[in-house]
């Protein structure tokens, strides 16, 4: 296939930072780790003025900082572009980098910019300690503000994802007929291996290799969060960490002399999604728009799984890669990041995949020839997988279409109805436990089916029903599909789980 180097994208330069300093509270802000990052891209791309006369600047929206506004326009002053594309993604997704990247492609391959820069920050880690220190610091007396009551799903602690994966997680592995055991150890070896590759990286946040029994076992250090996940299996979002990448045309790589081994080209993507509220999805034992978008992606770059060197499978929690794996086929036993995981390279709320893509970069320039990227944001709702590599014919086809949302949405199965006052006989889906800070139960709930299977409901056990807690975390017989019902309780507004 003959096209233009001119429309022919491939990534020249790739920067991350850490900044870790010995006052918390003296640190970065988003949009200086944003700015710092994509100095270091432009020194890793040789030099010159790559900044300045980027006409494109895409930034991953950062929620450390809200009082900064839409950084693009503060990126691109900082690096000293003025850009005739400046924008910010719509929220900050954990797919995003993905997407600008696939975004940046197309507008080298239909000629709107020539440099695309794409970075993407944050300093939580910053943050909570300077609110901290204002809080401490105030004597202003404050007065109680009356809240909104909570909604369905905040009234079973269904508000954030680290409520949300377990669901997943916990129906998961019964579909893949794994005991309660073989599904840690299974996590255990995943995350192991994230870690081991994080200590090896200096971008990493954390670079202290654990084995598979320290992240599955739980212990003051590694306290339990949401059933059946630990603290060492969820992402770390208390970072200060930025990244980014820049994006041009195969002509202008070429006219700036930048040597044939520091390309990296550019394939197609696929992007997909789930419903938004996480109780209109069809099951939680898969995902239809995750699967979609990592094998249209294998298929769009006339790839296998096989011909893969490297991957990165977005990993907020062990059921996201679990999934992913079992979709193209990747073996356990071989690493799935490239940078560590949100665990340990560090969970910078959307903008991991950017750290993900330098460090793919990076490898690809050592060894191998295709890496795969796959992303997830959001409550298991939002996929885009990309591949890159040394190969210059994954980058002909662009502009190209990414939305595979209609062929997701076509495989999706049959959505059962949720019934928020059900009362009556049904059969477990899924469930989970949510601990407080000193690792006892909060409480138990289950998401239930209707007997026919038409109706979804949820339903909570308390933590003084030591035997209903115990029975979902003990791992002495798999809850799913085992029946009880939903039962009203005085002084309770929401349904209890009684087994029968």
């Amino acid at each position: 296939m003959s096209v233009s180097e001119d429309r022919i994208p491939v990534i020249v330069g790739v920067g991350q930072y850490n900044d870790h300093p010995e006052i918390p509270t003296e640190g970065m802000d988003s949009l200086g780790l944003m700015v710092e990052a994509l100095r270091i891209a432009e020194r890793d791309a040789g030099g010159g003025d790559w900044l300045t006369v980027a006409d494109g600047v895409l930034v991953v929206d950062q929620i450390s900082f809200p009082q900064l506004g839409d950084l693009s326009g503060p990126v691109a002053e900082g690096i000293g572009a003025s850009p005739k594309v400046c924008r910010k993604t719509k929220y900050p997704m954990g797919d995003s980098p993905c997407r600008l990247l696939n975004e940046a492609a197309n507008m080298i391959g239909s000629g709107e910019c020539n440099v695309v820069v794409v970075t993407g920050g944050e300093a939580l880690r910053t943050a909570s300690a300077r609110a901290k220190a204002a809080a401490e610091e105030s004597n202003v007396m404050r007065r109680t503000v009356g809240k909104a009551p909570p909604n369905f799903r905040q009234k079973f602690g269904l508000s954030a994802p680290v409520d949300v994966y377990p669901l997943y997680e916990n129906a998961g592995r019964h579909s893949y007929g794994q005991t309660l055991e073989e599904g840690q150890r299974e996590s255990g070896e995943i995350w192991s291996r994230f870690s081991e590759v994080a200590a090896k990286e200096d971008g990493a946040w954390i670079r202290d290799a654990k084995t598979v029994d320290q992240i599955i076992t739980p212990t003051e250090q590694n306290r339990p969060i949401s059933f059946p996940y630990t603290k060492f299996m969820v992402a770390n979002s208390a970072v200060n960490q930025g990244a980014g990448f820049i994006v041009t045309s195969l002509a202008e790589a070429k006219k700036r002399g930048i040597a044939e081994e520091r390309l990296v080209y550019v394939g197609q993507g696929a992007n997909a999604n789930e419903p938004g509220d996480f109780l209109k999805r069809d099951d939680y034992t898969h995902s239809s728009s995750m699967t979609k978008t990592l094998t249209r992606a294998l298929e769009l770059n006339g790839l296998k799984t096989e011909d893969l060197d490297h991957v990165e499978l977005y990993s907020c929690f062990p059921c996201v890669p679990k999934m992913a794996r079992r979709v193209i086929d990747w073996p356990v036993d071989k690493p799935a990041t490239v940078f560590g995981g949100l665990t340990f390279g560090g969970g910078p709320i959307a903008n991991y995949m950017s750290h993900a893509i330098v460090c793919m970069v990076e490898k690809l320039r050592e060894s191998g020839t295709y890496g795969m990227l796959f992303a997830n944001g959001g409550f298991a709702t939002n996929n885009h997988t990309i591949v890159i590599g040394r190969d210059p014919e994954l980058a002909k086809h662009f502009p190209q279409d990414f939305d595979f949302q209609a062929e997701a949405d076509a495989e999706r199965g049959p959505v059962p109805e949720l019934d928020e006052t059900y009362v009556g006989p049904g059969e477990i889906e899924t469930y989970t436990v949510h601990y407080k800070r000193d690792g006892s139960p909060r409480f138990g709930v289950v998401v239930g089916r209707t007997p026919d299977g038409a109706t979804r409901f949820l339903a909570k056990i308390p933590a003084e029903d030591t035997a209903g807690i115990a029975f979902l975390t003990d791992g002495k017989v798999d809850p799913i599909g085992l029946k009880g019902e939903a039962v009203s309780m005085d002084g309770d507004d929401v349904m209890h789980w009684k087994m029968t």
